[in-house]
């Protein structure tokens, strides 16, 4: 009987220590992009506006800045923020949910690393969501339906131009208007 339980707390453990492990690569992804920084980012940015469903960019930041200006030696890094007021607004209108108003804009992460790639990573939305509920799982797994669709290349297609903020109040970090 004793060994019965202590299996079944070694068990528990064990399962424990796997998830606090693999929490990073459930929760967000990372890939590498077959193209440089900007065409990444400016590939992704168009991608956002044609997917539809209510998207619009509403920033880019640039995390890698503010270090720089602090007398840091950083590798690019940019993060493209856009939002759906589709999705946003079932999310917003229930006081017991609004807290997750964290979660939003969406954002896809461009960087570069010591290996000279650049890579994307985007938070695991449709698994996010499941955390919370129906609602949000049902919304959260249509943003993610449409993460794909925002990082989907065709090699083919000419370079497009980078989007670049409007500037806006203090810094010029404004975005692209998309708000949420």
């Amino acid at each position: 009987m004793i060994r019965t339980i202590m299996a079944f707390i070694a068990g528990i453990a064990l399962t424990g220590i796997v998830g606090w492990k693999m929490a990073d690569k459930l929760m967000f992804t990372e890939r590498v992009s077959p193209f440089g920084m900007e065409e990444t980012v400016a590939r992704i940015q168009h991608n956002i506006e044609k997917t539809g469903n209510g998207w619009a960019l509403s920033g880019l930041r640039n995390p890698a800045k503010a270090v720089q200006k602090d007398g840091g030696n950083v590798l690019p890094v940019l993060m493209i923020e856009a939002c759906s007021t589709k999705y946003s607004k079932p999310i917003l209108k229930d006081d017991t949910l609004r807290f997750l108003s964290i979660l939003m804009p969406c954002k896809v992460s461009v960087y570069k690393k010591n290996d000279g790639k650049v890579y994307i990573a985007t938070m695991n939305a449709g698994l996010m969501g499941k955390m919370f509920g129906p609602l949000v799982g049902e919304v959260m797994g249509q943003v993610a339906a449409d993460q794909k669709k925002f990082l989907e290349f065709d090699p083919r297609e000419p370079a497009p131009q980078m989007i670049l903020p409007k500037a806006e109040g203090a810094g010029g970090q404004g975005g692209g208007g998309g708000g949420c």
